[in-house]
């Protein structure tokens, strides 16, 4: 159901969560885009903003942008979301399908398989309590501390949100992942970032 535009304020936004809690969802979920065709509100930031409205749903990203934002502040602002929510955070992650993302940031887009499998990786070191790094040719977390760390140990689970015909939805061996974001699921949940909602 698509509830149309929306003026994009704090308080619609905590009505919005309000809403899908006495409505029973069992999440609420942001997307994520620099720049997209339609007006797009920072998927992270307002997950942030409602936090404490939105009960004991789970909060997810649907997907999150690791390679186009990086996969350090990334890893750094999920971990606080995970942390400040009591571990209820669900991080769905994707290489991204708008090449108008990567121009903004710099980024060559056919890179964005290769730098996705190593973001991947980068995370999950990011979010464990050992000293353990991931190197690979476009991301190192050697010497890389970001504290505190999510507040499960080993960070929130990791979904994949992307397809791609050539490769299927394999992330790398050196980058394991919890699971795949289905295109539909059986779950209730709501999208925040753009007033529409699934069940």
């Amino acid at each position: 159901m698509d509830f149309g535009n929306h003026p994009y304020t704090l308080e619609h936004l905590v009505s919005y969560t309000q809403m899908a809690a006495r409505l029973g969802f069992s999440a609420l979920a942001v997307n994520d885009h620099m720049v997209f065709a339609v007006p797009w509100l920072d998927g992270p930031i307002a997950l942030a903003a409602v936090m404490e409205h939105s009960g004991e749903m789970t909060l997810a990203t649907t997907v999150s942008l690791a390679v186009v934002r990086g996969p350090v502040p990334v890893a750094k602002t999920l971990a606080a979301i995970d942390r400040l929510s009591g571990g209820r955070l669900v991080v769905a992650v994707g290489p991204g399908s708008s090449p108008d993302d990567y121009a903004a940031v710099g980024l060559e887009f056919s890179e964005r398989w290769q730098r996705f499998d190593e973001a991947i990786g980068a995370l999950r070191a990011l979010w464990r309590a050992d000293d353990t790094p991931f190197v690979g040719l476009f991301y190192s977390t050697d010497g890389l501390v970001l504290e505190p760390l999510p507040a499960r140990p080993g960070g929130p689970p990791i979904w994949i949100g992307a397809g791609d015909p050539t490769r299927g939805f394999d992330a790398s061996p050196a980058s394991p992942t919890d699971g795949l974001r289905p295109r539909t699921t059986r779950r209730r949940s709501c999208s925040l970032t753009r007033g529409t909602r699934s069940a």
